[in-house]
C-alpha cells in the first residue's frame, strides 16, 4: 500500500514571484505619481508661479531674502529644479534663467547642473526599471537599432543627444534607459552634455537684471494708470527669444558632432582593418 502522495512546494519560488510583484506595483506607482503631480499642478495653477513675469515682479524681495539666506535659498532652488526635472515640467529653461538672475552665473550654473542631472537621473532609473520592458516593447524597431550602437559607444551617443538642441530633454532620459546606458555613463553624459547651454543660460539670466527693473518700473506705471482689467492693459513681458541664436543652436550643433568623432575614429579604424585583413 504507497503512503500518502506528497505535494512538493516552492516557498522560495512564491516569495521571489511576491517580491516581483511588489516591485512591480512600486514601480507603476512611481510612474502615476509623476504622471499625476505636473497633471495637478497644472490643474492648479501652481506652473503660474515658475514664470519670468512671477520671478520678476518678487526680484526685489526674492534677493534680499537670498541675500540673508543664500544657503536655504540654494537648497530650496536645487529641490524646485530637481522637481521640475523629475517631473518633466515645461520650466526647467525659466528655472535655469532665474538661477543666473538671482545668484549670479558663478553660483547658479554649477548648481543648476546638479540639480537637472539629480532630476534627469531619478526619471532615468524609474524608467529603467520592469517599466523599461513595456516601455522597450512599444518603442518600434527605429529605436532597437539603435542599441548596438548605445552598447559600444554609450558616451558619446548620449553626449551628441545632449549637445543637440533638436532632442527634448525628457525624450534623450527615457531613450538612454529604453536602450541600456549603463547608470554611470549616464550620469557623466547628462552632466558634461548639458554643461553648453547651462552656462549660457544662467550667462543671460545674469543679465536680466536691469531688464526685469525697467520692465518692473513700467508695468507699476502702467496699473497706475489702468485699473481696469490690467492684465489686457498691462502685459508683463521678458523677451528672452533673443536669447536662442542661430549662433548659440549653431555651436551646440556643432559640439554634438565632435562627441561622434570618437565613434567615427573606431568605424574608420574598423573598416580600415578589415581591408588590410583581406588583402
Amino acid at each position: 500500500m504507497s503512503g500518502p502522495s506528497r505535494i512538493e512546494s516552492n516557498p522560495k519560488g512564491s516569495v521571489c514571484r511576491a517580491a516581483g510583484s511588489r516591485g512591480r506595483r512600486r514601480h507603476w506607482l512611481v510612474l502615476a505619481v509623476l504622471i499625476a503631480v505636473p497633471c495637478a499642478m497644472f490643474a492648479m495653477g501652481g506652473h503660474e508661479f515658475l514664470t519670468l513675469k512671477t520671478i520678476g515682479l518678487n526680484y526685489e524681495a526674492l534677493r534680499a531674502f537670498i541675500s540673508e539666506n543664500i544657503s536655504t535659498a540654494l537648497a530650496l532652488y536645487m529641490a524646485v529644479y530637481i522637481s521640475v526635472v523629475a517631473f518633466s515640467l515645461p520650466c526647467a529653461t525659466v528655472l535655469t534663467l532665474a538661477g543666473g538672475l538671482l545668484f549670479g552665473w558663478k553660483i547658479a550654473t554649477p548648481v543648476t547642473l546638479v540639480a537637472a542631472t539629480a532630476g534627469a537621473t531619478i526619471i532615468f532609473l524609474v524608467a529603467r526599471s520592469s517599466l523599461g520592458t513595456v516601455m522597450a516593447s512599444r518603442v518600434g524597431p527605429w529605436l532597437e537599432r539603435l542599441r548596438g550602437g548605445f552598447a559600444e559607444n554609450a558616451l558619446s551617443y548620449l553626449l551628441f543627444l545632449r549637445l543637440m538642441p533638436a532632442f527634448p530633454f525628457v525624450v534623450v532620459n527615457l531613450a538612454a534607459a529604453v536602450l541600456g546606458v549603463p547608470l554611470r555613463t549616464y550620469v557623466l553624459g547628462t552632466f558634461v552634455g548639458i554643461i553648453p547651454a547651462t552656462t549660457a543660460f544662467t550667462v543671460a539670466g545674469a543679465g536680466l537684471g536691469s531688464v526685469i527693473k525697467a520692465q518692473n518700473r513700467s508695468y507699476h506705471a502702467c496699473l497706475a494708470t489702468q485699473p481696469v482689467n490690467p492684465d489686457v492693459a498691462c502685459p508683463y513681458r521678458i523677451d528672452t527669444s533673443a536669447l536662442v541664436t542661430k549662433e548659440l543652436i549653431l555651436a551646440l550643433a556643432l559640439l554634438g558632432i565632435v562627441a561622434l568623432i570618437p565613434v567615427a575614429l573606431k568605424k574608420w579604424r574598423a573598416r580600415d582593418a578589415e581591408v588590410k585583413g583581406g588583402i
